[in-house]
């Protein structure tokens, strides 16, 4: 299939997102209003038999300080065939584009699942001391198609550091944690928690905790409880304004785009969630909760409630977003995991980010910037 790549519309963009059963939510013509600092770019990937679009990609440039190039960035994207046989021919076109606008490095992030563990098997890795990491229990599922797709990136050029990125860290998650609908019951998935989830649940339950959707008026309540998360968790929390940008942005594209869940007791608001939604594709993506009141168990009730909605949706799968491949049980990060394992999903590994440096220089001085921060 001989392929032409330009610059498309949003209107376009959306249109071709539509008609996928999912995508990322970073590959949504809106993620670049969320993402204001950013400039953004739309590309469209033409089969020239037919002048059918087969492929769409947001980019998003970010200005290196004090020179016009830039570090051009596809956020779990683009949205092409992977497993096509001449991936060349889709991602070249993409490069010599890019660097005609001034990028100098292009980061991209396919979205090619390589592994799958199931919970069970993750459970007998953190009982199992000689396992340190995801990567030490054998996978339930490997998909062989996605080592063939690092492999021709890699004799294209593109570059993977140990740490995920060349030299920078992936950006995005490479782990993630998904409970997958498709095909099953409610009664199934539920059946699948661990006991400590089931009984949290009931607890909730018992104790007269509602779950409740909010709208863009209580992002400020939202902020307040991620806040309380951010001192707790030592992390730096967004601001408020990110988030009513989010909502906007996102709901203008499409209504069901973000919701805003919040878990009270006695009409005070324990834990709060934001759900973001692409076609079968929903994300749990910023948890926030209170110091108090844990012990009536908010979070999984509002899970629960969050997974269910997304099946009445039809979503094929709900997914916890990122968790670290660390099973040491003193790593800060373990309760993650460990909370989400509840649920009786499964870890799924991505490729994970990769770069190409159009400019090995600035590439270089970039790398250079991003390891000092």
């Amino acid at each position: 299939m001989s392929l032409t790549l330009r610059t498309i519309s949003r209107e376009q963009h959306l249109a071709y997102i539509q008609s996928l059963p999912s995508a990322s939510h970073m590959q949504v013509p809106a993620w670049a209003d969320v993402k204001a600092e950013w400039r953004s770019e739309n590309l469209g990937w033409f089969d020239d038999r037919t002048g059918e679009m087969v492929g769409a990609g947001l980019v998003l440039y970010r200005q290196l300080p004090k020179i016009k190039r830039y570090l051009a960035y596809l956020p779990e994207g683009p949205v092409i065939n992977w497993f096509a046989p001449n991936l060349t021919d889709w991602l070249e076109p993409m490069l010599a584009h890019l660097k005609n606008q001034g990028a100098f490095s292009v980061k991209m992030g396919p979205p090619v699942i390589i592994r799958r563990w199931e919970a069970t098997s993750i459970k007998k890795g953190i009982q199992d001391p000689d396992v340190k990491r995801l990567r030490d229990i054998e996978a339930d599922f490997i998909e062989p198609r996605a080592f063939e797709v690092a492999d021709k990136l890699r004799r294209m050029g593109w570059q993977q550091g140990e740490d995920g990125g060349a030299g920078f860290g992936d950006v995005q998650p490479r782990y993630v944690y998904q409970v997958p609908l498709a095909n099953r019951s409610l009664e199934e998935v539920h059946k699948n928690f661990n006991q400590l989830w089931r009984r949290n649940i009931k607890k909730a339950e018992k104790a007269g905790v509602e779950v409740v959707q909010g709208g863009y008026h209580d992002l400020e309540e939202w902020q307040r409880l991620y806040e309380i998360t951010a001192v707790r968790d030592r992390f730096r929390p967004r601001p408020l304004s990110y988030f009513q940008r989010m909502w906007t942005a996102l709901n203008t594209e499409d209504p069901n785009r973000m919701r805003l869940y919040f878990a009270r007791h006695n009409g005070v608001n324990l834990s709060a969630a934001t759900m973001l939604v692409v076609g079968g594709h929903v994300w749990y993506s910023y948890g926030a909760s209170d110091n108090i009141g844990r012990e009536v168990r908010p979070s999984n009730a509002m899970q629960w409630r969050m997974l269910r909605d997304a099946y009445a949706l039809g979503a094929t799968v709900y997914d916890l977003r990122g968790i670290s491949d660390s099973l040491d049980e003193t790593d800060h990060l373990f309760g993650l995991i460990q909370f989400k394992v509840g649920t009786g999903g499964q870890a799924a590994e991505y490729l994970g980010e990769w770069d190409f440096p159009l400019n090995k220089l600035l590439h270089k001085a970039l790398d250079i910037y991003m390891s000092r921060r």
